[in-house]
């Protein structure tokens, strides 16, 4: 048998599910039962009735399904698989603004660690972050958790002055204007698509801002035949599934590069899944005290969604 093959057979024999986030790479999106953005997955990881969940994708969201599933294994292919935007807002700072600044609700988008859920109000994702927001009160003072990017955009959006933590995802912040108004030359009859975590120069001058699944979502229903796709390039796999008639020409980082890949989702392997869920290793393990705080701000969110 091939990888594939074994992967199912051991699926079926222990009762797990695959879920995988859309920046995986395409084989592990191929055989995963779920694909889906962060909203999608929290949500699939708090119905699913499998005794195993395997989360390809990062240690943050592997930690949330194991919040929402405290009885169940969860485990994730590469233990290392971590996120520049988790590791922006560590749990100590977070813990001195609280208690400094009583105040203030936080709001935390959900690429933070569980730690810092425990101390957050309520947890939001690209796709829900403004309908969070918006479940509060104008007058009510918020800081923005960790992603400063998507923080500035939900702002604009609501017309709200939301306090930013000063983070950033380097795979989103990296990239530049510059770049896509240069694909934008090339390709005139192109739509530019962009995921909220780019900066605001790349966000002024995109036809459409969304998450991952809202840019799916935007590329099936509108009536346009390619796109300049700011965001990492595991989504490209998707969109060339669902509209194969299309063109999607990815944001590359640099001149030098045709990818622009997330170092930590890339991490996972169809080899190393295999492995995890041969031998039920790399599983994410939190302390009970943890899991009971951080799920609050969690069931919150998903109660809005």
């Amino acid at each position: 048998m091939n990888l594939e093959e074994k992967i199912l057979q051991l699926k079926k024999q222990k009762n797990a599910v695959i879920l995988a986030h859309f920046y995986q790479i395409s084989k592990i999106q191929d055989i995963a039962d779920f694909v889906e953005d962060s909203l999608g997955l929290s949500q699939k990881a708090a119905k699913t009735k499998a005794d195993i969940i395997v989360f390809a994708g990062v240690r943050f969201m592997a930690e949330t399904a194991k919040i929402l599933n405290p009885k169940k294994k969860v485990i994730i292919p590469d233990i290392n698989a971590g996120c520049s935007l988790e590791e922006s807002c560590k749990f100590s700072d977070l813990l001195k603004f609280r208690k400094e600044n009583p105040e203030y609700k936080i709001i935390t988008y959900i690429n933070s660690s569980a730690e810092v859920k425990t101390i957050s109000d309520i947890i939001c994702t690209s796709g829900n972050a403004e309908k969070i927001v918006n479940s509060f009160d104008k007058n009510e003072k918020i800081m923005f958790v960790p992603d400063k990017n998507l923080g500035r955009y939900i702002n604009n959006k609501t017309g709200r002055n939301m306090l930013l933590w000063n983070g950033t995802c380097k795979i989103h912040d990296l990239l530049k204007a510059e770049n896509v108004l240069k694909l934008k030359q090339q390709h005139s009859e192109a739509k530019i698509i962009a995921h909220p975590e780019c900066n605001a120069a790349i966000l002024k001058i995109a036809d459409f801002v969304g998450s991952t699944a809202a840019m799916l979502k935007y590329i099936q229903e509108d009536d346009n035949e390619s796109y300049i796709v700011a965001t990492e390039s595991g989504i490209i796999h998707q969109m060339k599934k669902k509209c194969k008639e299309k063109k999607f020409i990815h944001v590359a980082l640099d001149n030098t590069c045709s990818c622009n890949d997330c170092e930590y989702m890339k991490l996972n392997t169809l080899e190393k899944l295999y492995l995890s869920l041969k031998e039920e290793k790399h599983e994410i393990e939190l302390d009970k005290k943890i899991i009971s705080q951080a799920k609050k701000p969690i069931k919150k969110m998903l109660e809005i969604s």
